[in-house]
């Protein structure tokens, strides 16, 4: 279970470390990057199209959830996700500004 959790983390962390460091102007995490204070979700605020991206990321086999009005919450899980499949979510999300 430890170390379910460390990569847990660590997946939750590169998330949130590729959508703030590349600027989303029309995105924002909105979920605490305190490890404690957080489980495996990301939830993201998208301040223009939320719904044509959320259809974007299911047509692209993205496996995400949307929260009217206009969050997307993603939660890579470490028995199935790797590291490249939370870049290539955030370069999906890149792709839309």
């Amino acid at each position: 279970m430890e170390a379910l959790r460390a990569k847990s983390i660590q997946l939750t962390r590169y998330v949130q470390f590729l959508l703030v460091s590349a600027g989303h102007s029309k995105l924002t995490v909105i979920t605490p990057r305190e490890i404690d204070t957080r489980g495996c979700q990301v939830s993201i605020l998208v301040h223009e199209h939320p719904k044509e991206l959320f259809g974007e990321l299911e047509a692209a086999g993205v496996k995400c959830d949307f929260r009217e009005p206009n969050v997307i919450r993603v939660a890579p899980t470490p028995l199935y996700n790797t590291f490249h499949e939370v870049w290539r979510f955030a370069r999906i999300l890149a792709e839309h500004q």
